[in-house]
């Protein structure tokens, strides 16, 4: 462990040093790394979490390579030559919602991008770099025929939305403000609810990041074109239920799913 300790240290040296303004601070972090690693060794402080995370990962994967690759070797074959999805979604990070898990997505099916609130941010070459690279890749690249973001219910990220609390956080809440509009929809419509009721409304308010991938310029030409479609969906994991709508420039209607 030690070992891997001083690689890493030594790899993060080289790359902070390439800058030279960074020189000096860069030093300085690196010594303080340094000795926060020495002294936790030195006090023998656990480095492990609190299970078995080695167990769960092998029982894990040798689960799914009896079940699945070892049972479809033909399919799996074919993926190796490459991916073709005909599902880009945008869901949420939360454990419970898996969208594999839900909608029974098999490998190579869908190419998903997972984030606090199942947020779509709009078109920003700087601040949303990460989540445009992923958009343009699976439209201009996959060549994907549908985009769906799923929302889902007591989501953490809608309710720090809603709260904007102004406590201090590294990244959440500039992350969630993505969500502004929709919560000003919610509070404008459903003021008078509860607190719950106003977030479940906002956890269902998905338009707003489907009308931010509008922004994206090869989206939009793709939807004109009638070669993309642009989907939403919610799923309430209390009453197992999930909905299901389509973005038109008319009505939508949504459709239940129990």
């Amino acid at each position: 462990m030690e070992d891997s300790y001083e690689v890493a240290i030594a790899v993060l040296d080289k790359l902070v040093r390439k800058k030279g303004s960074m020189e000096a601070v860069a030093a300085a972090k690196i010594k303080q790394l340094t000795a926060e690693l020495i002294e936790a060794d030195e006090e023998g402080t656990k480095n492990e979490p609190s299970f078995d995370a080695f167990e769960r990962i092998k029982g894990g994967f040798l689960h799914f390579k009896k079940e699945i690759f070892n049972k479809y070797p033909h399919k799996l074959e074919q993926l190796a030559d490459g991916q073709k999805p005909k599902f880009f979604v945008f869901a949420c990070s939360d454990s419970r919602v898996c969208p594999s898990n839900i909608l029974d997505f098999q490998p190579g099916e869908a190419f998903m991008v997972r984030n606090i609130a199942n947020m779509v941010p709009p078109f920003d070459k700087i601040r949303y770099s990460g989540a445009g690279a992923a958009i343009e890749y699976a439209v201009l690249h996959l060549h994907v025929e549908v985009i769906m973001v799923i929302g889902h219910s007591r989501c953490g990220g809608i309710e720090a939305l809603m709260k904007q609390s102004h406590s201090p956080t590294y990244f959440i809440e500039d992350w969630v403000k993505i969500g502004l509009p929709a919560k000003e929809k919610v509070l404008l419509d459903h003021s008078h609810l509860p607190f719950e009721e106003q977030c479940m409304y906002c956890e269902k308010a998905v338009n707003t990041s489907l009308f931010n991938l509008l922004t994206y310029p090869f989206v939009r030409d793709a939807v004109l074109k009638k070669t993309l479609y642009l989907k939403a969906g919610y799923y309430d994991f209390v009453n197992g239920s999930f909905e299901l709508w389509s973005v038109h420039v008319g009505a939508c209607h949504p459709i239940l799913i129990h």
